[in-house]
């Protein structure tokens, strides 16, 4: 009963998590005038912010270590709850920039310790299920921003009620500090540093990090640039491309909506291998010279394949590398994911300016066999790491 209680209130918080990752966005458009601050300013904030994600995730270790996962993720709310309200208080650009280091810091370190704790705790359905509900929030966070400003609100608003649902979660998360010490946690010595030149020799440590950064840049290429291939290489009106590329994220939500359903039959291994078909599959009939036919049929596969390799990834961690360094793993392939979000749009834009947008499905066609030649090593190495011992 408790467990299930806690659990409910992970699922709440990584609703909370993705309502916050995806207003940003969906406001820049109305926030950049108010400013008086070029429309491409909107990527220093954004990088300020992963910036301070790449960092909280990778040594997520040591706070959680010092705080235990019930207070260290309460802390983090507090720090992105703070930054969101000042977002909601100011028309300063530099202030904001000073709020994205709280807001991409807290974002980290509740992305890191939560997806360790799931992986540690509950089976793998629940993985799944938790990055659907991401998925949930991120899709509500442009609809309540919208609701705000086709009401005549400034973009104030819509960050003044995501710091006010943030706020309200810092309460439950307070009250619930007891129900995590019910469910064990991995217990490593707090006065013996991480030393991760041990943890880089691991086996199959190389391979899960490179196996990261190509997933996150499938996933992060289709979602920003997929648009603008439609529009630029098939024809398609812009605003009929933006409500087409949201069928990518549907496949998204949808499928990890599912794969929790399939992980009751189907191990991690086979759930990851089953979302590289399907994203083949999506990328193959996006090339075939159908016309507009197969475009949405192939969205839709992508991000349906998508939908279990994330997961199922972070969830195989405490086996493939030991319950012991799973924080510490765990935290780096989070900053490794993170890092992949933000130098490949910036690549790949600068790759398509010269080649053209028609290497968009090549593009993410290369990133998958590199994937999957990088999963497939890992499960290697780390059967015979196994069979030694």
């Amino acid at each position: 009963m408790l467990t299930g209680i806690l659990l409910i209130l992970i699922y709440i918080s990584f609703i909370s998590l993705g309502l916050q990752d995806s207003l940003f966005g969906s406001a820049w458009p109305s926030m950049y005038g108010s400013l008086n601050v070029p429309l491409s300013y909107a990527g220093i904030i954004s990088m300020i912010g992963s910036a301070g994600t790449v960092i909280a995730t990778i040594f997520s270790v040591y706070v959680i270590r010092r705080l235990k996962t019930g207070l260290a993720v309460t802390m983090s709310v507090v720090f992105t709850a703070t930054a969101l309200l000042g977002f909601s208080l100011t028309h300063s650009f530099i202030f904001l920039c000073v709020c994205a280091v709280p807001l991409g810091l807290g974002s980290g370190s509740i992305d890191a310790a939560l997806n360790n704790y799931v992986a540690l705790n509950y089976k793998a359905r629940h993985m799944s299920w938790l990055h659907c509900f991401w998925g949930v929030g991120a899709s509500l966070g442009p609809l309540i921003m919208s609701w705000f400003l086709t009401r005549g609100d400034s973009w104030q608003s819509g960050y003044r009620t995501i710091s006010v649902v943030q706020f309200s979660l810092i309460l439950l998360l307070i009250i619930s500090l007891p129900l995590w010490k019910k469910n064990a946690e991995s217990k490593p010595d707090r006065n013996n540093p991480v030393d991760f030149k041990k943890i880089f020799s691991i086996a199959g440590v190389k391979e899960i990090l490179l196996a990261f950064f190509c997933y996150c840049a499938i996933e992060i290429v289709t979602g920003i640039w997929g648009a603008s291939y439609l529009v630029a290489e098939k024809g398609v009106d812009p605003q009929i491309a933006a409500r087409w590329i949201s069928l990518f994220y549907i496949g998204i939500t949808a499928g990890r909506f599912l794969s929790g359903f399939l992980t009751i039959k189907l191990n991690n291994r086979q759930m990851v291998r089953l979302g590289q078909i399907v994203i083949a599959f999506g990328v193959i009939i996006f090339i075939l010279p159908f016309g507009r036919f197969t475009l949405l049929p192939g969205l839709f596969m992508i991000g349906l394949g998508c939908a279990p390799i994330f997961p199922s990834l972070l969830h195989e961690t405490p086996k493939n590398f030991g319950k012991e360094n799973s924080q510490a793993i765990v935290g780096i392939q989070m900053g490794c994911a993170y890092i992949g979000n933000t130098v490949i749009p910036p690549l790949f834009g600068w790759i398509s300016s010269y080649a053209s947008f028609k290497i968009f499905p090549f593009f993410i066609g290369i990133m998958l066999i590199i994937n999957f030649t990088m999963i497939s090593l890992l499960n290697k190495k780390v059967d015979k790491a196994n069979n030694k011992e």
